[in-house]
């Protein structure tokens, strides 16, 4: 195109403008369904949870015939949903259909591999050379705040690592982890010999120190993080660790440990934390977690089977308190697995075709949104990028998709062109 044609190009499509309210309107004022939910409890099952083998089950398949035959390790199961089924082993869940929906849609087109999996689900962006992007946990601490000032906005219960953390938010956007319920968030707890008196001569000690940080720096960040730190290790936040406090049949129905992490999160949204991580990666149960190669397949229902009684009790829980419909469950995990096994009777990844879940927030549920072929390895109908994961439920808590954060100067939507599930909403 010659320069004064694509002048002249620009020139009409900024007067099309100036006469269109609708092209100058900013993006917060974009139309998006807006949902009432004021919590996220995100369930990671990492390694990647084989789809056809839970929320989206085909036909039969066979791991330990020769040749082996593609399809479903597990039998199915009809839920309370019409139409809707679910594997064999989710049989608390499928009873609970009602109140959730599998999306079995969702897809990208990534590198199957595990480090990129976990970022994309966990920020919806690529990874980037040139810019650190924030987790959603981050983002949602950061624009609603903690639902109270005594507890923080975003907490973690698994291990830390960059793709959960706060990225150019920097660490006013990060997040109070703990790896286990017995021992409460890490560094939280003084030694015994160290009395509150002692950690008050501490601070006055560095008072001259870090009054010479320049406000707004990486320091000063540090410097608030830290405070703030030091602000909830008192008895007030540490109570909402005490799950002895709990009936012991209500612990007992949540089951182990990751059992334990569900219950603890229903404490921390309770207490007002806006957005917990809950990490199901034990991988001792079957050996591999849910990253099913090979041997770590053939004890994978032991794995569905915690899934089932923790993420069903914790709905339950959650309604008995009324507080599901102001609680979004959400379950991500980095891919899916495809209906082919391998040489060893285990499956690989799949990014093309594979479901993630919503529960309770309020949304209009359905059991199950969106079809794959059959063998779960193609889109049919509906398809779900992850970016319209997150753009659900940016707008199940009333944040606009569209929003913009700013790395410096530059303006970041925080969806990578999301947009919302619009058959969730009422």
């Amino acid at each position: 195109m010659h320069r004064r044609t694509f002048l002249q190009q620009t020139g009409a499509l900024a007067g099309a403008a100036a006469l269109s309210p609708a092209l100058l309107a900013s993006p917060a004022a974009t139309n998006f369904p807006t949902g009432k939910a004021e919590h996220v409890i995100f369930i990671w099952l990492g390694g990647g949870m084989a789809q056809i083998d839970t929320f989206d089950p085909k036909s039969r398949g066979n791991s330990k015939a020769s040749p082996k035959v593609a399809g479903s390790e597990y039998g199915a199961i009809e839920t309370v949903v019409p139409g809707v089924q679910f594997c064999e082993h989710l049989h608390q869940t499928a009873k609970l259909a009602d109140r959730l929906t599998a999306i079995r849609t969702v897809n990208h087109h990534l590198i199957d591999e595990h480090a990129f999996g976990t970022n994309f689900v966990h920020t919806g962006r690529l990874i980037s050379g040139s810019i650190t992007y924030p987790s959603i946990g981050s983002i949602i601490g950061h624009v609603r705040g903690a639902a109270n000032p005594d507890v923080p906005a975003y907490m973690l219960i698994g291990y830390p690592n960059v793709s959960r953390g706060p990225g150019f938010l920097g660490a006013k956007g990060g997040y109070v982890y703990l790896v286990d319920t017995e021992s409460g968030p890490a560094g939280f707890t003084h030694p015994d010999d160290v009395t509150s008196q002692r950690v008050i001569r501490r601070q006055e000690l560095l008072k001259p120190l870090t009054n010479r940080v320049p406000n707004g720096s990486v320091m000063d960040q540090y410097r608030a993080a830290q405070a703030e730190a030091m602000r909830l290790a008192g008895p007030e936040f540490m109570r909402h660790f005490r799950l002895k406090d709990e009936p012991d049949d209500l612990r007992n129905a949540y089951g182990g440990e990751f059992g334990q992490r569900c219950l603890l999160a229903r404490r921390l949204v309770q207490a007002g934390v806006r957005f917990i991580e809950v990490s199901h990666n034990l991988n001792f149960i079957n050996g591999t977690g849910w990253d099913t190669h090979n041997e770590g397949q053939q004890n994978q229902h032991l794995l569905i089977k915690e899934l089932d009684v923790a993420l069903s009790t914790l709905i339950t829980d959650l309604e008995s308190e009324g507080m599901l419909d102001k609680t979004l469950i959400a379950l991500g995990t980095e891919f899916g697995r495809p209906a082919e096994y391998d040489g060893r009777g285990g499956r690989g990844h799949q990014g093309t075709c594979f479901s993630l879940l919503l529960a309770g927030g309020g949304l209009r549920h359905q059991g199950a949104y969106g079809v794959t072929d059959e063998l779960s390895k193609k889109v049919v109908e509906n398809p779900v990028s992850v970016p319209d994961f997150h753009a659900t439920i940016h707008a199940a808590l009333g944040i606009n998709p569209t929003l913009e954060l700013f790395d410096g100067s530059r303006p970041v939507p925080i969806t990578d062109g999301g947009q919302p599930v619009a058959a969730l909403f009422s």
